[in-house]
């Protein structure tokens, strides 16, 4: 007869740790987060057993790791007997354990004893007896129970790790591959979004200064800075919400959600990367710069964690962030933004905000509106705003070109061509939004779209021919 198979919880069946997710709840509940230091003086156990019980885990939403459920549903069909045996608090590995149906008993850590380490290895040599046993873990903390298992079972072990195992006993089986952190990290900072910070740029094009060599250095360093400060943003946005996005078809694939990447990476990840964007805003446009960085990364956060569940006042803060780039590439290049480029880029950013929105609300769920806290038929009057804001920018930009304040165009006549352009390109992105095709922010969409491609190119032809001094 096999012998029992005891199976480790945090990053081997579950592939991130119960732990660090309690913390992380933690740190949203500041009358949890003030008493966390009190349990922690108490001991690693106590932190635990009071965590589980304060913040509660919704283990039905974890990521479980599917390849090491199959081979422990066919070893069950087998007759054999499966324990889950693991440093997490009791009461998660019990409502792990009723979730999964899977496991004969739980051996769990309680308030007196941390089981890690060789704290485990001595329960289950006491329990069953050295090398009566077989247990399933990932990494080096799980060596020390290695040493006493009759074999092992590797799932999502790197080669240094299968290496330390061959070392001190037999190896029943391996399960999946190690995960590769750095790639998942990159995910994680979306750079698919840095196309949005492209944005620093506008007061340059449009002041025509595009022989202003230092100017364009300038606003280059500022959309580094826009990186790494948007990057940092995200990481928190993802870590907030973690459990909402493991409830949601698509967005259950992220890094984190899906356990692709330990949350201690976007804990540590995120002050340094707003770090950096601070500095690299102060490097090269002073503290006005970095007052505009910071005041983005403010807003933002603020945005992340209260904003977007507030009607209306998501729109509002979406357009204001798209602003706020413009604004830190005009005071980063010398190029202040005038008032018609405020009107115009205003109504534009409106306009994309509700594009955003709507494409969200068409493929929400009721209960992920009534979070966001519009209803479904408000989509009518968020896509009525939208609209009628697409067509008063481009009502804007065509006074602007009518108007007095163009004489630093050479062929100022050429801008009329940018009216249509734009509008056609906005009334695309609705069309799009309508139609389903919208899955993402519009900016990254239309980088990603062939006739919004093909509209920039257009433009950016009829900027030149403005611009020309022939």
């Amino acid at each position: 007869m096999s012998l029992p198979l005891c199976v480790d919880l945090d990053g081997t069946l579950l592939r991130s740790d119960a732990l660090h997710e309690q913390l992380l709840l933690a740190l949203t509940r500041w009358h949890v987060l003030r008493r966390v230091p009190g349990w922690l003086w108490h001991g690693i156990a106590r932190l635990k057993k009071e965590l589980a019980a304060a913040v509660p885990l919704d283990v039905a939403t974890l990521p479980y790791d599917s390849a090491l459920l199959d081979y422990l549903r066919q070893q069950r069909a087998r007759g054999r007997r499966l324990i889950l045996a693991t440093a997490a608090d009791r009461s998660v590995a019990e409502a792990v354990n009723r979730h999964l149906g899977l496991f004969d008993s739980v051996i769990a850590s309680d308030a007196g004893e941390n089981l890690r380490g060789r704290a485990k290895a001595a329960r289950l040599c006491a329990v069953f007896g050295a090398r009566r046993f077989c247990y399933v873990g990932s990494g080096r903390g799980d060596l020390p129970v290695w040493r006493h298992a009759a074999a092992a079972v590797l799932a999502r072990s790197g080669h240094g790790i299968v290496g330390a195992v061959r070392a001190r006993t037999g190896i029943e089986a391996r399960i999946g591959s190690a995960r590769r952190h750095l790639a998942s990290f990159a995910r994680a900072l979306r750079p698919h979004h840095w196309s949005k910070n492209l944005l620093v740029f506008a007061p340059l094009l449009a002041a025509g200064a595009i022989s202003d060599g230092a100017g364009w250095l300038a606003a280059l360093s500022m959309f580094g800075a826009f990186c790494c400060t948007a990057s940092g943003i995200y990481l928190i946005n993802d870590l907030t919400d973690l459990a909402a996005d493991r409830r949601h078809p698509r967005k259950r694939a992220r890094p984190f959600a899906s356990g692709d990447l330990p949350i201690v990476y976007g804990v540590a990840g995120a002050p340094v990367l707003i770090g950096l964007g601070l500095f690299a805003a102060l490097q090269r446009g002073g503290t006005g710069a970095a007052a505009i960085v910071g005041g983005y990364a403010a807003m933002s956060l603020a945005y992340s964690l209260k904003l977007k569940e507030k009607p209306l006042v998501d729109v509002f803060g979406l357009a204001a962030l798209y602003s706020v780039r413009v604004f830190g590439g005009g005071v980063a290049s010398q190029h202040p933004i005038s008032l018609w480029l405020l009107m115009f880029s205003s109504f534009l950013f409106f306009s994309l905000a509700c594009t955003k929105r709507d494409a969200e609300m068409i493929a929400a769920t009721d209960g992920e509106l009534r979070r966001r806290g519009y209803r479904s038929e408000d989509r009518r009057i968020l896509e009525t705003m939208g609209v009628g804001a697409s067509f008063v920018s481009s009502m804007v930009l065509g006074l602007y070109v009518q108007s007095d304040a163009i004489e630093q165009w050479n062929h100022p006549q050429w801008l009329w061509m940018m009216v249509p352009l734009l509008l056609f390109w906005q009334c695309r992105l609705w069309l799009a939004t309508s139609r389903g095709y919208m899955l993402d922010d519009p900016i990254v969409y239309a980088s990603r779209d062939w006739v919004s491609q093909g509209v920039a190119v257009l433009l950016a032809i009829v900027y030149l021919l403005a611009v020309a001094p022939f």
